[in-house]
């Protein structure tokens, strides 16, 4: 095709300068300007900001799923669950539901190209779930900023030449601290170690705090670094895609780097070889236990980030043709890998300090908060050079975080701005906006009883819930929309169909797993507490209104689509595109061959 001059095709502007006026004429000069390109594509819409490179996409999505639990939740599993056995459940469960449903929500959000709310232009009465899952991705921001907020604290805690968590003679310590050295029974429940005691009472100052209904007022060095927090959160952010696109070159890739620094460190250590076998230690007869099995599916839902909206939101910023299903191997399997790897970093470290105080591993072994916040700053304060090794291991923390926290807010921004078009002109207001809000909620968890907050924030929002979210989504599309009509969206979009296996994962198996762990998590559920605290029933149900709060959408989006259009569940059900084959009575989802096939 020849090309025109571009002088005689598009619309032109006109731009007009007043030169001056002489005698009551204006003089003026005008020039032909080329319009601002606008892309439209064909449906005549606004044509949809896509990812600067496919690079910043797929480090989007790695530095979402790749977070702190990576590091202080699955090497412990792992050794506390048969150590190599408990890869059988785990890699059984990525298998079958993680990768599947991953996938599943990378092509939700490529095809239909719109955030969590949006997408379910495919099937209208399960809109809600859009609502559930951006809740709960709101919800999980009020609490996860703190931790980032904790980690620069002892960041910048670290630029000392003795780290303020080697002894007992700090104004925070009580008369129970006691040096590992000089603590010959470590069974005594009644001492403490310097490191644990800065962490609940010289930074969470948690003992001026009589419980959840005595908070205090926020700390002003925690609530400091909050802000922070924020601010780094805004400005990667208020951009969409084409800031943070960037911002992950450093956030996604920086912890790879520490974790290799830190493991080439640990194991020159005396013990570490000890940790890494405990750690490998094969034991089969813990897969008969149920709930090995349990755990391992619970760390694959919440480790792979599937259901807060994040993986749709991030893909619906795809090109149209981009390869989601390779995206999907890739960046599931970066993140398993990742969680094996950084266990051999963490065990090598317990391994050392198990050594060095002369206990048995399991008494320093523990997952959490306990984990990055007490015992490996203690490892890290008995190496030479220890403040240098204490400011690598909490930037590693920081960027581990902060790409994580991006995600969970982008899914937000995204989901409402596609939901509420009005919103689209004021990105940067309404980030603002969102972000400001966080942190004022977040202020709650940096109080002297913080903590309770904060281990109340965990334990709620985001565990039954989302799991419930991610059901009622395999649902909506394998079955409502139809694992079919899903397959050929796909197929348009990267020019193969996915295989039979997907497809009976999508209908079965994984709806199937889903509901399992639903009724799992309610059947074990534990109420929360911190230490020896107890929460008051009140706690208990602010956590379950919290938890119920995000779930509620899904029948009260259903029963407000179903009023709206009074008699029409075929219309509730059906494509919005396919809405005029309704009144002609064809309706695919009232036929029995919709049901059956695969």
């Amino acid at each position: 095709t020849s090309e025109l001059p571009s002088d005689t095709m598009g619309p032109k502007e006109v731009e007009l300068t007043l030169v001056k006026e002489q005698n009551g004429v204006q003089f003026t000069s005008s020039a032909i300007v080329a319009p601002a390109p606008t892309q439209i594509n064909s449906s005549g819409e606004e044509e949809r900001e896509t990812w600067g490179k496919k690079i910043d996409f797929l480090l989007s999505v790695i530095g979402f799923a790749v977070d702190l639990a990576n590091v202080w939740r699955f090497p412990y599993l792992c050794y506390k669950n048969g150590g190599g056995a408990f890869l059988v459940p785990y890699l059984f469960f990525m298998v079958i539901a993680g990768m599947p449903l991953f996938y599943m929500e990378l092509a939700l959000g490529q095809y239909n190209r719109e955030g969590a709310a949006g997408v379910w232009k495919i099937c209208p009465i399960f809109k809600g779930v859009g609502f559930t899952v951006i809740l709960i991705s709101l919800y999980v921001g009020f609490y996860y900023n703190v931790i980032i907020s904790w980690a620069l604290f002892y960041l910048f805690s670290s630029f000392t030449s003795e780290l303020p968590w080697v002894h007992c003679n700090n104004t925070w310590n009580s008369p129970n601290c006691s040096d590992w050295a000089d603590n010959s029974s470590i069974g005594d429940i009644y001492k403490a170690t310097p490191a644990q005691e800065y962490f609940e009472r010289g930074v969470l100052h948690i003992q001026d705090s009589n419980g959840i209904d005595d908070l205090g007022r926020p700390r002003w060095q925690l609530t400091s670094c909050l802000a922070v927090v924020i601010v780094l959160l805004y400005f990667s952010l208020w951009k969409g895609v084409k800031t943070s696109g960037k911002v992950v070159w450093i956030t996604a890739t920086m912890p790879y780097v520490v974790l290799t620094v830190l493991l080439l460190r640990g194991v020159t250590l005396p013990g570490a070889i000890d940790g890494i076998k405990a750690y490998l230690s094969v034991d089969f007869l813990k897969l008969c236990d149920a709930k090995v099995w349990i755990e391992a599916a619970t760390q694959i839902c919440f480790s792979l980030g599937v259901g807060f909206g994040v993986l749709i939101a991030f893909s619906s910023y795809n090109k149209f043709s981009n390869n989601c299903y390779r995206d999907a191997i890739i960046t599931s399997s970066i993140n398993s890998l990742t969680s094996f790897f950084s266990g051999f970093v963490v065990f090598s470290f317990l391994g050392y300090m198990s050594h060095k105080h002369n206990v048995a591993l399991d008494k320093v072994a523990r997952d959490g908060a306990g984990l990055v916040f007490v015992i490996y700053p203690e490892a890290i304060a008995t190496l030479p050079g220890s403040s240098v090794w204490a400011v690598i291991f909490f930037i590693m923390l920081l960027t581990l975080g902060i790409d994580s926290a991006m995600g969970g807010m982008e899914s937000v921004i995204t989901g409402l701005i596609d939901e509420f078009k009005c919103l689209h002109k004021h990105r940067e207001l309404f980030t603002l906006f969102i972000v400001v809000s966080t942190f004022l909620i977040s202020l709650f968890c940096v109080t002297n009883g913080g903590m309770y907050v904060f281990t109340l924030l965990d334990h709620f929002a985001a565990g039954t819930s989302i799991l419930f979210g991610v059901l009622i989504e395999a649902i909506g599309i394998a079955w409502f929309y139809g694992v079919d009509r899903f397959s050929d969206d796909i197929e348009e979009m990267i020019g193969q169909r996915p295989g039979l296996y997907w497809r009976l994962c999508w209908k079965f198996v994984s709806p199937c797993f889903l509901l399992f762990m639903v009724v799992v998590s309610f059947a074990t559920f534990n109420p929360p507490n911190y230490g020896t605290y107890s929460f008051p029933p009140w706690a208990n149900m602010v956590g379950w209104c919290l938890a119920i709060s995000s779930m509620s959408m899904v029948p009260l989006y259903a029963i407000y689509k179903l009023c709206i259009l009074p008699g029409k569940l075929a219309y509730a059900i059906t494509p919005e595109t396919e809405h005029h084959l309704v009144d002609n009575g064809e309706v695919r989802q009232f036929t029995l061959q919709h049901w059956l096939v695969v």
